[in-house]
Parts: structure tokens; sequence; C-alpha cells
């Protein structure tokens, strides 16, 4: 090979090969710490193998999904705040897949900016391993994309991609199985989670508060601590509830708030009917309603308004189950029944 007078490198074009190295170095032992049956994490091959025998399942079907964090990344990254924007991006994917009744098992993620910082990078897939811990999968891979003139300076994206498995038959929504008169249990967010962000941002700047200052809804915290408190994951409390057949459906609430998305996990000719006196709207979204003069119908649209996840579960054992979600470290009540269309 000869070497070309001023020639250009990689580096030249605002890609630091060095840099990414650098990176995947640091973050191996986050993925080698979130190692599960099934799967050993090893960074830096071309694609991760699962063994769903060593994970104990017997006949499975797979189940995939993908999502990303939205826009609530920009508060992220005008603020510094880059810690737990990763379990943000692991928990909109678990909790889809616990949807569907499934275990998640392997995670990766996809990181792009314009110019690569160490530091940034390593703290939010620092973020992404405690997600995946917090939901027992394995973070088997990513990539890190950089990527000049397509993101601004200190800009980054992610998506995420989950990998999960059901033993056959064991599928939710159980759809047969449901009927009116099944009760509707809520279990409570941490906040927002990942949904609605820009009108979130939108009713911020309307009100003039910088993101240092006191929260007006939440004590001893700045507007940019509680508008960046992480997706709350629900594997370990919700999973093992359906894997013991008490779970006839559920909804991961996410974009469409508690109008939309309760029904994707509903049986035709039945609809779910929320009690919304059962729950007191938590301070949060009393404030972004409040300051941004949004409707209760728009709240109820596009925010989860204090409930993260509803299951649907037989009338009879409602009561036992929200006894065991409370006991899991859950919030959660009966908030509807499903009703005939």
């Amino acid at each position: 090979m000869s070497d070309r007078p001023n020639g250009l490198t990689y580096a030249d074009a605002g890609v630091d090969i060095d840099a990414g190295e650098a990176l995947v170095d640091a973050i191996k032992p986050l993925a080698k710490a979130t190692a599960r049956p099934g799967a050993e994490p090893s960074l830096g091959g071309f694609g991760a193998l699962f063994d769903t025998k060593a994970a104990g399942f017997v006949d499975p079907l797979l189940v995939t999904t993908t999502d990303g964090v939205g826009t609530k990344l920009k508060i992220a990254i005008e603020t510094g705040r880059h810690d737990h924007v990763g379990i943000d991006l692991v928990a909109m994917c678990v909790n889809d897949l616990l949807a569907q009744g499934a275990e998640p098992l392997m995670f990766l993620d996809y990181f792009a900016t314009g110019k690569l910082q160490i530091e940034v990078a390593r703290r939010v897939v620092a973020g992404i391993a405690e997600g995946c811990k917090l939901a027992g999968c394995a973070l088997v891979g990513g990539e890190t994309a950089e990527m000049p003139g397509m993101y601004g300076d200190g800009e980054y994206d992610l998506a995420g991609f989950s990998v999960g498995a059901v033993e056959r038959g064991q599928t939710l929504p159980r759809l047969d199985d449901q009927k009116a008169g099944d009760a509707i249990i809520g279990v409570g967010s941490s906040g927002p989670h990942s949904n609605g962000y820009s009108l979130i941002r939108k009713i911020v700047e309307r009100s003039g508060l910088a993101w240092g200052a006191d929260a007006p809804f939440a004590a001893d915290r700045t507007l940019a601590q509680a508008l960046m408190e992480p997706t709350r994951i629900y594997i370990k409390s919700v999973l093992p509830l359906m894997k013991a057949g008490r779970i006839k459906g559920g909804a991961h609430i996410t974009g469409g708030g508690l109008i939309e998305n309760p029904q994707r996990g509903v049986a035709d000719g039945l609809v779910p009917s929320f009690d919304w006196n059962a729950w007191t709207l938590p301070p949060l979204f009393q404030w972004l309603g409040e300051t941004g003069g949004v409707s209760d119908h728009e709240l109820h649209r596009t925010f989860n308004c204090g409930i993260g996840f509803v299951l649907y579960v037989s009338e009879d054992d409602a009561a036992s189950v929200v006894e065991d979600l409370i006991a899991a470290g859950e919030t959660a009540f009966i908030c509807g029944t499903l009703q005939s269309a």
C-alpha cells in the first residue's frame, strides 16, 4: 500500500475510530454485568446468540420490540442528565414485551451522534445496562454511529431493540377468556415515562421556568430532576402473575395514553371503561394540565396520568392481584372494568 501526500483520514472527516474503540472497552464491563442464563454478553462480535433451552424454555415463541426515548432526550442533552435515559430506552421496549406475556431475554442499543463524547456515551450505556438488570435481560450488543453533520453539537439519539420469549399457549392477551365485568388494574407510573415530552417542553416554555428551578409540583426537586425520572420497568412484579395464568391481558401505557393503548389488549366486543375517580391525578400531571391549559381528554390521550401499565383480570381475583402487586413494590388499584361494546 502506498502513502499519498496530503491524504485525508476518517478523523479528518469527523469520525474518530479510536474513540469508538475506547467506548467499547469502557462499556464491556457494563454489558458483562447483565449476563443471564442463556446469554453471555460479549461485545465486539457480529451478532449475539441466545440459548432458550438454557433459559428454561421448552417450546418458546420469540417476541421482538423496538422503541426510542423521544424528545425527552432534548432535556437530557440541555441539562447534562444522561444517566437515566438508558433506563427509559430499555423500559419502553421490555414493557411492550410484557404486554404480550413475554420474558425479556436480550437487548441491543443504537447510539447515534455527530461527534462521540466517550463519557456521555458511557453514562448513557450505563443506564441501559441498569435497565437491563431491572428487566432481567442481557445487553448483548449495539451500534455506536458517529455521523458528522447529522446532529448538532452535543446531540445524540437512541433506539433500542429487545427480544423476549413466551411459551407457546401462554401469550397475552387471552382474548377468548376476557368477558364483561373483568377488572382493570392500574399499576402506577413514575411520571410521564417517555411520552408526551414535546408537549411537556412546550408547557415548560410557557411557564417561563428554567430546568434548574424548583419543581412547582415536587418538593426538593428541580424541574429537570422531576421530569427526567426514568420509566418504571414492570417485569419483576408483573411477569410472575402472568406466568401463573392470573392475567388475561395488559397494556403498556405509552403514546396514546389511557385513551388508545388499553384497547390494544382487549377482545373485540369489549371496551375498557375507566373510573376516573378511582385515583388522584398526580401533581405533575395536574401542573401540566393547569399550566398548559390542557383539557382532561387531551391529558388522558397524551400522558399515562399516573398509570404506566394496565392489567385485565377476573373480577374474583382482582383484589388478590392488587395485594400481590403492592407486596412486590408497586402502586396498584382497581380503576375500571371491561364492558360490552
